[in-house]
């Protein structure tokens, strides 16, 4: 009964495995899917924890050294954080055109460290409390 039971549990996680392969694969081959996980590429190890755990992860301006968040969405998701790392003031700037999540996160992390006051100049100011930034379930 207790080896039955010892291969059935073994074959119940091994078909979990495969299904949870085969769904992250094929979430992979979306425009989407592969815009996280190039960005995933560029993070550190640990904004990438910071991304897999929270939904958001933290960069330091290249120039000023403040630190920012950028929360996982296409607009009105970058926060300046102050040095108890509360949300200061809310920051929107994206590139043109209409990319996925990924990409529009990798290239506001790239503009905060290569080129901080440019991407300032161009960013509308909000209050980040006007609304509520809800991390998705990335499944990690």
């Amino acid at each position: 009964m207790v080896v039955w039971a010892s291969a059935w549990l073994r074959e119940r996680l091994r078909k979990r495995a495969i299904r949870t392969l085969f769904c992250r694969h094929k979430a992979y081959r979306t425009p989407q899917g592969r815009s996280i996980r190039l960005l995933c590429e560029w993070l550190s190890p640990e904004q990438r924890t910071q991304f897999a755990r929270h939904g958001y992860f933290d960069v330091v301006g290249g120039e000023t050294g403040s630190l920012y968040r950028i929360y996982a969405a296409a607009s009105m998701n970058v926060v300046l954080l102050d040095q108890r790392k509360k949300e200061n003031r809310g920051l929107c700037f994206l590139p043109m055109g209409e990319l996925p999540v990924g990409d529009v996160m990798l290239a506001q992390k790239l503009a905060l460290e290569n080129c901080e006051p440019e991407a300032l100049a161009v960013a509308r100011h909000f209050m980040p409390r006007a609304f509520s930034l809800r991390p998705p379930n990335f499944g990690g």
